[in-house]
């Protein structure tokens, strides 16, 4: 793919992330909450639990870690399969009255990230190479948008603490938060997952 073609399809691929991936749920766990609606909640708080592997590779993307490659990989398809997977939060989603807009609101989101995540998986997944392969102007596409990010962080980090915010501190904060991850992420699969199966409980 040509250069400009590549940065287009990147930068799509961030925006829709923000739009579908964090301000959409955002809104919708606020709803949720504001309506009392205990299982969209409970499916919104699963998804943010999920989701946050989003933010470990943006820092990890940071200060350009190749691992933050593959977990950007990773993170949109555990995304839209922490939507899909529980079989009560299902069952009470296709029971609620037909024409209630925040269940027919989730219902469309859930399609529309399911969407995305394949998009995003797809395009993540064209980039893989670049664990091995740092250097390459396709890789460093993908690092235009944490980075900008991080600028962006720094300056208010330096405004509110007076402290210094570097990329070398995102890495090791990104890497820290993914050992919390995939050791929750073990404790769910080896414990829970066998005892309570495909139901969410107090996942």
């Amino acid at each position: 793919m040509p250069d400009l073609t590549t940065r287009t399809l990147v930068w799509l691929t961030y925006r829709l992330g923000a739009a579908v991936a964090l301000g959409l749920p955002l809104v919708l766990l606020i709803w949720s909450g504001m309506k009392r609606e205990p299982a969209l909640v409970r499916l919104l708080g699963i998804y943010w639990k999920v989701a946050s592997l989003l933010a470990i590779s943006v820092l990890l993307l940071t200060d350009q870690r190749p691992i933050g490659y593959l977990t950007a990989f990773l993170a949109p398809l555990l995304m839209a399969a922490s939507l899909w997977f529980w079989v009560d939060l299902n069952e009470e989603l296709a029971d609620s009255p037909p024409g209630r807009a925040l269940p027919m609101t989730v219902r469309i989101w859930r399609w529309a990230l399911t969407f995305f995540a394949l998009f995003a998986a797809v395009m993540s997944g064209s980039a893989l190479d670049c664990t091995r392969q740092l250097e390459a102007q396709s890789c460093r596409i993908w690092l235009e948008a944490p980075q900008g990010l991080h600028r962006v962080v720094e300056r208010v980090f330096d405004f509110v603490f007076g402290g210094e915010w570097t990329m070398a501190v995102a890495a090791f904060i990104g890497y820290v938060a993914l050992v919390a991850y995939a050791v929750g992420l073990l404790q769910w699969a080896l414990v829970r997952l066998p005892r309570q199966g495909r139901v969410a409980g107090d996942f």
